[in-house]
C-alpha cells in the first residue's frame, strides 16, 4: 500500500459559480490507477463525488478524464503522488461528469444501401486506422477549433472518413463533412497526441476527407489560390522582395573548425517573408562550426497542398526536392520550418535524414552565448512539438541566454490552411495566444517556425523573435562584451 495525496476538482453548476478544488488522502495498492484512487475517495471518505466509469479497462471511454491538465483514461493512467484531476474540458453536469451526450448525438451512423453489400479485406484494412474509437472524446476537448468556431470536432471527422470507406453506407459523407467544418481544422495534431487508441485523426481522416472535398469541388477559393501558385512559381506566397535564396551564396562555411555538413531546406516563409530570421540561423550555424550547403532549386516542399487536400502536384514537389538534394550528396539536410520539416520526415521517402535546428544544434552543442537580461516565453509550434517530437532541445537552447517562463502550449490558429481559408476563426486562436502570452509577463516571444512567428506578431504587443535570432543576439552581446573588456 501507499499513500497518495490527490487535487480534486469539484463543481455542482446547480449550486455553485465556480468550480474549485478538494486536497483528498488515501491509502492504496502500488501500481493503482487513477480510478482507483477516485474509488478510494468516493467509498471512504466522501460518497459525494460525481465521476463515471464502466468497464474499467480502457475499452469502453467513459472514464476520461485530464490529469495535470492532460486528457487521459482514468482506468488506465497510473496514480501519482500530488496529481491533479479534473473534468475534460466540456459542459460539466457535476464535478468529474461531463455532459458527452451533445457531441455523441452529432457523430454520424451508417445509412445502410437498400442492395446487401459485403465489405472487401481492401476496405477492412483501409477502416482500421479509423475504427477503435472509444467516443472518449478527450480529443474533442483539446480540439482549438472547437471552442472558437463551428466545428464538430475530430471524432465526427473520424467517423464520416470512416463512413467513406465503408461500402455499405449511402450517405453522402464528403459534403457533410465540409458543412460540419472539416477545413477549420488547424492540423494542430493535440487531438491524435491525446487519444488512448492513437488514431491519427489528422493524417487519417482530415487530410483525407480534405483530399476528396477537392476532388469533388469543395477546396476553399483561397486554398485554390494558393494551389495555382505553387504550380506557377514553386512557392506557397508571393514575392514581395529580394529572397533569401538571392541573398545568400551556395555554400556557407563556418568561421572555424568544421563539425558539420548540411543541405538547408528554405521553406516559402523564411525565403520570401521572414527572410532576416533565416540569416540570423545562417550565423548562428557558422559560428558553431556547421557548413551549410543551399542548393537554389528547392522549390515549396508541398505542406500547403497536403493539409488542404490538394494532391495533385505534391509527387512533383517531392521529386524535385529529393532530386535537388540527392544529386549534390547530401546526406543530411537541415529545416528550421517546423512545417516544412514535418512534411519531409513524415510525407517524404527520403534518401536523406532530415533534421530540424534545434535537434542539429543540441546534438552538437553551441557555443555559450552572452545572458539577455529578458524575461521570454516560448511558443511551441504544434508542427514541430507535436509533428515532430520536439520540445526539450528548444528550451536548452533557450535557456542558455534568456530567462524562459513557460506558457500553455496550444495552437496560435496560423496551421492547417485556416489563416488563409478562415481568417476570422485563425485571429480567435491568435488572440488566444496573445491572452497566454500576457499572462506569462514576458518582454519577448520566442518560438521556431515562420507561421507561428507571423501570425503571433499580429495578436501581441510584445517582439516575436526566432530561437535563432536570440541566439544571434546573445552572441553579440558576448562581442560587444569582449570588445569593452566586460565580464558576463
Amino acid at each position: 500500500m501507499k499513500e497518495l495525496t490527490v487535487r480534486v476538482s469539484r463543481f455542482d453548476p446547480d449550486t455553485e459559480r465556480e468550480p474549485r478544488f478538494e486536497t483528498y488522502t488515501v491509502n492504496v495498492n502500488d501500481g493503482a490507477r487513477v480510478l482507483n484512487v477516485l474509488h478510494a475517495i468516493h467509498d471512504e471518505l466522501d460518497p459525494t463525488l460525481s465521476y463515471r466509469y464502466s468497464c474499467a479497462s480502457g475499452q469502453c471511454g467513459s472514464c476520461a478524464v485530464r490529469v495535470n491538465g492532460e486528457p487521459v483514461l482514468a482506468c488506465m493512467e497510473e496514480a501519482r503522488d500530488g496529481i491533479t484531476i479534473q473534468p475534460l474540458n466540456l459542459a460539466v453536469k457535476k464535478d468529474l461528469v461531463t455532459d458527452l451526450i451533445p457531441r455523441l448525438e452529432q457523430i454520424a451512423s451508417l445509412m445502410p444501401k437498400k442492395e446487401t453489400i459485403l465489405p472487401k479485406k481492401a476496405d477492412i484494412d483501409a477502416i482500421k486506422p479509423l475504427k477503435d474509437c472509444i467516443e472518449c472524446l478527450a480529443c474533442v476537448s483539446v480540439c482549438p477549433a472547437v471552442d472558437v468556431t463551428k466545428f464538430l470536432g475530430p471524432t465526427a471527422m473520424r467517423q464520416e472518413m470512416r463512413l467513406v470507406l465503408d461500402p455499405r453506407d449511402s450517405g453522402d459523407r464528403i459534403t457533410d463533412a465540409v458543412r460540419d467544418g472539416l477545413f477549420t481544422c488547424t492540423t494542430c495534431q493535440a487531438c491524435w497526441k491525446v487519444c488512448p487508441k492513437k488514431i491519427e485523426i489528422p493524417g487519417k481522416a482530415i487530410e483525407k476527407l480534405r483530399a476528396h472535398a477537392n476532388k469533388r469541388g469543395l477546396t476553399l477559393p483561397r486554398h485554390k489560390e494558393v494551389a495555382a501558385l505553387v504550380q506557377e512559381t514553386g512557392r506557397s506566397i508571393p514575392r514581395t522582395s529580394e529572397s533569401f535564396l538571392e541573398k545568400v551564396s551556395d555554400v556557407i562555411e563556418p568561421y572555424g573548425p568544421v563539425k558539420a555538413t548540411v543541405g538547408f531546406f528554405i521553406g516559402c516563409m523564411y525565403n520570401l517573408r521572414q527572410q532576416q530570421s533565416a540569416l540570423d540561423a545562417m550565423e548562428v550555424l557558422q559560428r558553431n562550426g556547421i557548413r551549410v550547403i543551399i542548393p537554389k532549386e528547392q522549390v515549396c516542399c508541398g505542406s500547403p497542398l497536403i493539409r488542404t487536400g490538394q494532391l495533385s502536384y505534391v509527387d512533383t514537389l517531392k521529386q524535385r526536392n529529393i532530386e535537388t538534394f540527392r544529386s549534390r550528396g547530401i546526406d543530411t539536410v537541415l529545416t528550421m520550418c517546423a512545417g516544412c520539416g514535418t512534411t519531409l520526415k513524415k510525407d517524404y521517402t527520403t534518401p536523406f535524414k532530415v533534421i530540424d535546428i534545434n535537434e542539429l544544434l543540441t546534438q552538437y552543442g553551441i557555443e555559450p552565448p552572452a545572458r539577455l537580461r529578458v524575461k521570454a516565453t516560448y511558443h511551441d509550434p504544434c508542427h514541430l512539438m507535436r509533428g515532430q517530437g520536439i520540445r526539450d532541445q528548444p528550451r536548452e537552447l533557450i535557456r542558455q541566454v534568456v530567462d524562459l517562463v513557460e506558457m500553455p502550449s496550444i495552437c496560435c490558429g496560423s496551421g492547417g490552411g485556416v489563416r488563409a481559408g478562415n481568417p476570422d476563426e485563425a485571429a480567435a486562436l491568435g488572440r488566444r495566444r496573445g491572452e497566454e502570452i500576457r499572462k506569462t509577463g514576458a518582454e519577448i516571444v520566442i518560438t521556431s517556425c515562420p507561421f507561428c512567428e507571423f501570425h503571433i506578431m499580429g495578436h501581441t504587443d510584445k517582439p516575436v523573435k526566432n530561437i535563432a535570432t536570440v541566439l544571434l543576439e546573445g552572441y553579440r552581446e558576448k562581442d560587444r562584451k569582449k570588445v569593452a573588456g566586460l565580464k558576463d
